[in-house]
């Protein structure tokens, strides 16, 4: 069962929609649920100045992100960056377990959203990372996902950092 707050930001979401001119970009998925979140802030003076978000997933996938915006917007990046899976759910007030899975998401795109900002900032960005991008390593070396730039098992069919399916074999 879902809380009222839930489907009210469900109903009612708050910040939906992508940015075009994002500072940072935060692309997360789960394979297994199909979810698939993206967060845009846009950074003004070391602050969360805007914030929205694209959501093709479940009611609570779409209530997390609704609300994560609001709790991260005008925020500093440092305090954006202690929003937790756990302030999520408490702020939604609970998930059913079965869907707690979706406040990770939601955290994870904010920090990946700002880590993306601040990569870009000291001249390590990527930019936003699209679907086309090509899973490549050289073989025994350290493997890398290209999209969270996390590491990488052999032999997996996603990555267990971002959900994204890795095109090459490895």
């Amino acid at each position: 069962m879902y809380t009222e707050v839930v489907m009210n930001h469900f109903k009612n979401p708050r910040n939906v929609g992508e940015m075009k001119d994002a500072d940072g970009i935060g692309e997360v998925g789960n394979p297994v649920c199909g979810d698939m979140m993206n967060i845009y802030i846009k950074v003004k003076g070391d602050r969360i100045d805007d914030i929205s978000f694209q959501t093709f997933g479940c009611g609570a996938a779409i209530a997390v992100s609704s609300m994560l915006t609001e709790m991260a917007k005008g925020k500093t990046l440092e305090e954006a960056k202690k929003i937790t899976n756990k302030s999520v759910a408490e702020a939604l007030e609970g998930l059913p377990k079965n869907k707690l899975h979706c406040s990770n998401l939601g955290a994870d795109a904010l920090q990946l959203a700002i880590k993306d900002y601040e990569d870009k900032m000291s001249g390590r960005g990527r930019g936003p990372q699209r679907p086309e991008d090509k899973h490549e390593h050289t073989h025994g070396e350290s493997c890398k996902c290209p999209y969270c730039d996390g590491n990488v098992d052999d032999g997996l069919e996603f990555c267990s950092h971002c959900g994204r399916e890795i095109s090459e074999d490895h």
